[in-house]
């Protein structure tokens, strides 16, 4: 994935709401920009530090700026939220993630149940079906005498590193992913295989693991979703100033 314009430095004066961060540029100009990541941002957001920012050329935009990486200890974290579900098409379309080849379809938010979306839908004839990341009741699903293997992939974001090496999520209470789990495992408990899938957009973590000190709920209902069955990966990314991009896979602990 490349940045459609170059991106532009600055340095961080805070992070507020979430949702905003006050930067200085280069030039000295203060600016409000978008920070599209609704997570705690631990270690990524002290003033002070060195980030990249994209400018919408939309003159409607409120805050044309939009916070995308930060530097930290000399390398580069992507911080926004909505960049995965976009590496993981490419991916897809390179076919370049072992665990989820052979599949002759890839669709995105596609609806299913009640009120629900999905990140992806991979379907295949003639394969039994595989679920990642189930939204809804598997109660509602039916089965054909000719099956489709159908993968519901719902892509989760990590860029927190605490110890050298070590990728972990989440980094707050995450509750949606934790009643994500319990949809897997349902998933897997009606015969069908379930995974969950941690895009890490960071190149500098060797291994990934549950964060248990900041949701010790999320931790232990992960553990369990695998002792069930559910798998679980992880892919680090090549973070760059021009883009960012999956390149290895590492493993869970």
């Amino acid at each position: 994935m490349n940045f459609p314009t170059p991106l532009i430095r600055g340095r961080l004066i805070k992070r507020y709401k979430r949702f905003l961060a006050d930067v200085v540029l280069e030039d000295g100009t203060e600016l409000t920009a978008h920070c599209p990541n609704p997570g705690a941002m631990l270690g990524l957001n002290m003033p002070g530090l060195t980030v990249w920012l994209s400018k919408s050329p939309d003159p409607k935009r409120k805050l044309a700026y939009t916070l995308e990486l930060v530097d930290v200890d000399g390398g580069l974290v992507g911080i926004n939220t909505m960049h995965p579900n976009r590496l993981v098409a490419e991916a897809l379309a390179k076919d370049v993630i072992p665990e989820l080849t052979g599949y002759t379809s890839h669709r995105r938010e596609v609806k299913y149940g009640t009120n629900s979306r999905v990140d992806f839908l991979l379907e295949a004839q003639g394969r039994p079906p595989c679920w990642l990341e189930i939204k809804n009741d598997p109660s509602n699903l039916m089965r054909d005498q000719n099956p489709v293997q159908r993968l519901w992939l719902e892509v989760k974001n990590c860029h927190l590193m605490r110890t050298k090496g070590l990728a972990e999520f989440p980094d707050c209470i995450a509750a949606r992913a934790s009643k994500h789990l319990t949809e897997l495992e349902n998933m897997v408990r009606s015969g069908d295989q379930a995974m969950i899938f941690f895009v890490i957009q960071r190149n500098d973590c060797d291994t990934f693991s549950a964060c248990s000190d900041l949701d010790p709920t999320f931790a232990r209902r992960l553990r369990e979703a695998t002792d069930v069955g559910v798998e679980v990966i992880a892919y680090a990314c090549d973070v760059r100033i021009d883009g960012i991009e999956i390149v290895r896979k590492i493993p869970c602990i």
